[in-house]
C-alpha cells in the first residue's frame, strides 16, 4: 500500500524554499496539560494520553463543514475503543502519540493505525498488508523492516512504528509541513503527489490537497477519513463522557531489547509482565520459542521484581476460560483467620478473563503477594466468582 521513497531530487523543483520556515511554523508545540501528572513513569492517566494527542495536533478543533458525516459514522466506535480497558488500544495509541511528539510531528498521524488496522498489531490482509500500519512486504523492507518466515517485523509495533514515523517525517518536511499533503504522499507515493502539484502549477505553500488534480478517489478519501476521525474524537471529548472513561491508570509502553534466544514468556517472567499482554502487543514473536538477534519488544515500563516469576502469572492464566460456568469456590487467605490482625483487608471477586497480574496491578500488590495471601500456589487457576482477600497496601 505504501509506495517507495522516490523523487526526492525532484522535490526542489516543486517545493518552495520557504518550506523549512513553514514547517517550523506549523509544527505542533507542546502545551501545558490540564491533567495532573502521575507519580511514577510506569503508569499515567489515560486522560494524559488524550491531552497529549490534542495538544500535538496541527489543526486544533474540528472543521465540521469539511468533515464527511459518512466517515464520522464509520469511525463512531473509535472513542469507545479508546475507553475500553479490556482492549490495548489506549496504551498503543499513547505509544504512537509519544513517538510522534518525540519526532516533533503532528499527532493527526496517530490516527493512521485506526484507519489501517483498528490499532491491532497483528492485523493481516491475506498475503498483502500486515501489522499496525499495514505495510506491504516490499515497502517494509525498503524502510528497513525485516520480513521473513521466522520474523515479520510488520507485526512488531516497534519496528513498524519506527519506520512509519521516520517516513512520515521525511514526507512532512518534503511537503512544507502540510500534514494533509504528507498523508496523501504516504498513501499514494510522493512521486505521484509531486507530479500532480507540478501539473497544477502548485507548490507546497499554495497547494490545496482536496483540489490536487489526478489523484485517486482512495487518496482523497484517506485524508477525509483522518479528518472525520479527528472530528469524532473532538466531539466525544466535548461531551465529557470520553474523558470520564479515560480517567484510569494506563501502562506506559516502550521498547525493550529482547536478548537473542529469549522467549516472550521468559521475558515476561523477568519483568513481572502479564504474558498474554506481551503476546498481544508483540504478535511478531507470539508463536516464536526464542527471539532472533536484534529484536525489540513493546512492553510496559516495569522493573524486574525478585521473586516474581512468569510461571506464577502463566499458571494463574492457564485454562482461565475452562469451566467458566462451573461454581467457583471462595478463596480466603489463611492469615484472614487471625482475628488479631489490625491491618485492613481488601476483597476482590474475580471476573471472567481476569488474570492474577491484572488484579495485582490494579491494587498495587505483587502477584506473589496476591497468590500467597490466598493460599494459592503457582499451579492455581483463577476462575470467575473467586473471592480473593489481601492486606491493604500502606
Amino acid at each position: 500500500m505504501r509506495r517507495l521513497l522516490l523523487a526526492v531530487l525532484t522535490a526542489s523543483a516543486v517545493i518552495a524554499p520557504a518550506a523549512a520556515s513553514s514547517n517550523d511554523a506549523s509544527r505542533p508545540k507542546p502545551a501545558e496539560s490540564s491533567i495532573a501528572q502521575t507519580a511514577t513513569p510506569e503508569v499515567r492517566n489515560g486522560r494524559e494520553i488524550f491531552s497529549s494527542f490534542l495538544d500535538g495536533r496541527a489543526d486544533p478543533g474540528c472543521d465540521s463543514e469539511h468533515s464527511d458525516t459518512r466517515w464520522e459514522q464509520h469511525f463512531s466506535r473509535a472513542p469507545a475503543r479508546l475507553a475500553d480497558d479490556a482492549q490495548d488500544v489506549l496504551p498503543l495509541f499513547g505509544y504512537v502519540v509519544d513517538e510522534l511528539r518525540e519526532a516533533d510531528m503532528p499527532t493527526e498521524f496517530a490516527l493512521i493505525p485506526f484507519v489501517e488496522s483498528g490499532y491491532r498489531p497483528g492485523a493481516r490482509n491475506g498475503s498483502g498488508p500486515a501489522g499496525l500500519w499495514q505495510f506491504i512486504a516490499t515497502t517494509a523492507r525498503n524502510h528497513h523492516v525485516p520480513v521473513g518466515a521466522q520474523y515479520d517485523g510488520r507485526l512488531s509495533a516497534v519496528d513498524s512504528t519506527t519506520a512509519a514515523v521516520r517516513y512520515l517525517k521525511t514526507l512532512y518536511g518534503m511537503f512544507g509541513g502540510d500534514w494533509r499533503l504528507a498523508l496523501m504522499a504516504y498513501n499514494a507515493g510522493e512521486y505521484r503527489v509531486l507530479q500532480a502539484m507540478r501539473s497544477a502549477g502548485m507548490n507546497a505553500q499554495n497547494a490545496r490537497p482536496s483540489e490536487l488534480p489526478g489523484m485517486s478517489k482512495v487518496t482523497y478519501e484517506y485524508v477525509e477519513k483522518l479528518h472525520a476521525l479527528a472530528c469524532v474524537l473532538d466531539h466525544a471529548q466535548q461531551q465529557g463522557n470520553l474523558l470520564t472513561s479515560l480517567d484510569r491508570p494506563v501502562p506506559v509502553l516502550t521498547e525493550h531489547a529482547l536478548p537473542a534466544g529469549t522467549s516472550l514468556n521468559a521475558f515476561a517472567g523477568q519483568r513481572d509482565i502479564e504474558p498474554q499482554l506481551l503476546a498481544r502487543l508483540n504478535p511478531a514473536l507470539a508463536s516464536a520459542r526464542a527471539a532472533p538477534r536484534g529484536v525489540h519488544v513493546l512492553a510496559p515500563i516495569a522493573p524486574a521484581q525478585p521473586g516474581a516469576t512468569g510461571a506464577l502469572v502463566a499458571a494463574a492464566e492457564t485454562d482461565s476460560n475452562a469451566d467458566n460456568n462451573a461454581a467457583a469456590p471462595t478463596v480466603v487467605a489463611a492469615a484472614a483467620t487471625r482475628a488479631s490482625r489490625p491491618q485492613a483487608r481488601t476483597t476482590h471477586t474475580v471476573r471472567n478473563g481476569e488474570s492474577a497480574w491484572a488484579i495485582a496491578r490494579r491494587y498495587g500488590v505483587t502477584v506473589t503477594t496476591l497468590l500467597t495471601s490466598n493460599g494459592l500456589d503457582k499451579r492455581a487457576v483463577l476462575k470467575p466468582g473467586m473471592v480473593l482477600s489481601f492486606e491493604d497496601t500502606p
